[in-house]
């Protein structure tokens, strides 16, 4: 599936899954470079959920995405690869802003 750009929300097929990974049919951001979706056949994406989360950033990050359908958390720590089989329509897009902070997140619990 070619177009699958990043910052993009779109719906995934996450299951099967094990353990506390997010399951089911979610929203998933992605993380990984253009190039990089329309070549590899995968996407390096997070799960969405809309149940308030207790953890706060850098392993959550409420969005302020009007275009979403509930009121949504990145689940910065269910970072995942993903064939692009999985993925399906997209919901919206965020700022590059929202994804560099995404990514700090993201680089302080795997960081150095």
């Amino acid at each position: 599936m070619a177009g699958i750009l990043r910052g993009e929300i779109r719906w995934c097929d996450l299951d099967p899954t094990r353990g506390r990974m997010q399951s089911g049919r979610r929203p998933v951001l992605i993380l990984s470079h253009d190039v990089f979706n329309d070549r590899s056949g995968t996407v390096i994406a997070v799960a969405l959920t809309s149940q308030p989360q207790r953890a706060g950033f850098p392993l959550t990050l409420r969005l302020s995405c009007p275009d979403l359908p509930k009121e949504s958390w990145v689940k910065i720590s269910q970072i995942r690869t993903l064939s692009v089989d999985r993925i399906g329509e997209p919901l919206t897009r965020l700022s590059p802003e929202e994804v560099s902070t995404v990514l700090d997140g993201l680089n302080e619990i795997v960081g150095d």
